[in-house]
């Protein structure tokens, strides 16, 4: 399970990103923009673009995890849980996929 923390970048609300910042196992922190949350077999993912410093993502990696939000609770932080099974892996993977046909990632990235 990650730490999460959410952050809206200040703008128009029509260019404004989510910033998260996950706590990694080993202690590091990463600044992650959320690309989307997609729903797959009645369960929420989240899809995260790792920045750097500079706040760029240079590989083109996202990450993949589980998400959960609190319904009793809507100041309660989302809790990220990581996804070890191949299957339910490739799930989101391939819904990933068909998401990127329907969006133009590349402003994505630009964007960041």
């Amino acid at each position: 399970m990650k730490d999460f923390n959410t952050n809206a970048e200040s703008g128009n609300a029509e260019d404004e990103e989510m910033m998260v910042e996950l706590d990694l196992d080993d202690g590091s922190h990463v600044v992650c923009a959320v690309i989307t949350i997609l729903e797959c077999r009645e369960k929420d993912y989240i899809v995260l673009l790792p920045l750097d410093e500079n706040g760029e993502n240079n590989d083109g990696e996202v990450w993949f995890y589980r998400y959960y939000e609190d319904e009793k609770d809507a100041n309660a932080e989302p809790v990220l849980e990581y996804i070890e099974d191949d299957e339910e892996y490739e799930m989101v993977a391939d819904a990933f996929d068909e998401y990127l046909d329907n969006e133009e990632f590349d402003e994505i990235i630009d964007e960041s």
